[in-house]
């Protein structure tokens, strides 16, 4: 209901009566006077879709001109064309100077990480958290939209004290959230950055008519959540292989990441058993370990079944796999 009393400040900047905002989706005057009251995803896309409409500003209020309506599907279309994700991201940014200065959006890169940075150059009052966090929300958005995929965040930090709602942070969020940091920001994966745009100007068109779900509900399909759990297992030499492992070092629920996992057509079970067949080949082909320990390396207590399961990937026992190695390369 913060959110919701937050686009009711709007209306009151530009001196217009929120009640047919309220009306259609659905909130009562007294719910909008309960802290704890909540409202679901669909009753706030439309409070935020009539409240842009109807004060002509997508940015409801935070800046200090307006946005008019279209102005963020005019930042989508500049974006639309580029080469990468982290072309886009940064023509995202650029373009949105050209529409306020009050705050200025960032693209970082330092080594493995990207962070979308926002730093303030007015202050915003009473609309600073909404105006930061939908900020972070839209930008967002767009680029899980762009190359249909998620970017899971891997932190996002906000300038001010955790609110007393921020149970509902991890909805907008699923990466961790930090409160009173330095400024309001967003990190992630920079393997994201190099992935091409997958959406041209008819798909923009159709996704422009209903573009809010984009910032208020996650997106699912993650474009690179093979490899990040092959990374994982990878790292981690077989200690975090269970499915809860897995799953709580992405951020992810286990149900969510079977789905997901099985959306690009694949299995934990799968990947695990391609790591397990990539490091038992290295080590038997280059180094002189016992089976047995190769087979321990790899997450197998029992040398007996990892002969077996080695057998099944290769077609030869570890043996005979070390003895052919050996023989061609001499």
């Amino acid at each position: 209901m913060a959110f919701v009393r937050a686009i009711v400040l709007a209306y009151e900047r530009y001196g217009v009566d929120p009640h047919d905002a309220l009306r259609k989706a659905q909130i009562t005057r007294p719910q909008l006077g309960r802290v704890s009251a909540r409202i679901n995803a669909g009753q706030f896309e439309t409070l935020s879709a009539t409240a842009m409409q109807q004060l002509d500003d997508e940015a409801l209020g935070w800046f200090s001109r307006r946005l008019p309506w279209g102005t963020y599907g005019m930042l989508c279309r500049a974006s639309l064309g580029s080469p990468s994700l982290g072309v886009a991201l940064k023509r995202w940014c650029r373009h949105h100077r050209l529409l306020t200065e009050d705050v200025l959006l960032s693209l970082d890169v330092e080594g493995a990480t990207a962070r979308l940075v926002i730093e303030e150059r007015r202050e915003l009052g009473a609309m600073r958290e909404f105006c930061l966090l939908s900020s972070l929300r839209y930008v967002h958005g767009y680029a899980c939209w762009l190359v249909n995929s998620q970017l899971p965040q891997r932190e996002v930090t906000f300038p001010f004290p955790a609110p007393a709602h921020q149970s509902v942070y991890p909805l907008l969020f699923p990466g961790p959230v930090r409160f009173s940091a330095t400024r309001a920001s967003l990190c992630f994966d920079a393997g994201y950055l190099d992935l091409p745009p997958k959406r041209d100007e008819p798909a923009l068109r159709t996704m422009l008519q209903r573009a809010l779900p984009l910032t208020v509900r996650q997106y699912r399909r993650d474009r690179l959540l093979v490899e990040r759990v092959r990374a994982h297992l990878v790292d981690t030499r077989g200690a975090g292989a269970t499915a809860d492992a897995v799953a709580s070092a992405l951020h992810f629920s286990v149900r969510s990441l079977h789905r997901q996992l099985a959306q690009e057509g694949t299995s934990l079970q799968r990947i695990k058993d391609d790591v397990r067949h990539r490091r038992a080949r290295e080590l038997l082909g280059r180094s002189s370990l016992p089976i047995k320990h190769v087979a321990l390396d790899v997450g197998y207590a029992d040398e007996k079944i990892f002969s077996r399961a080695f057998k099944h990937w290769t077609g030869e026992s570890p043996g005979e796999y070390r003895q052919r190695i050996q023989r061609d390369g001499e």
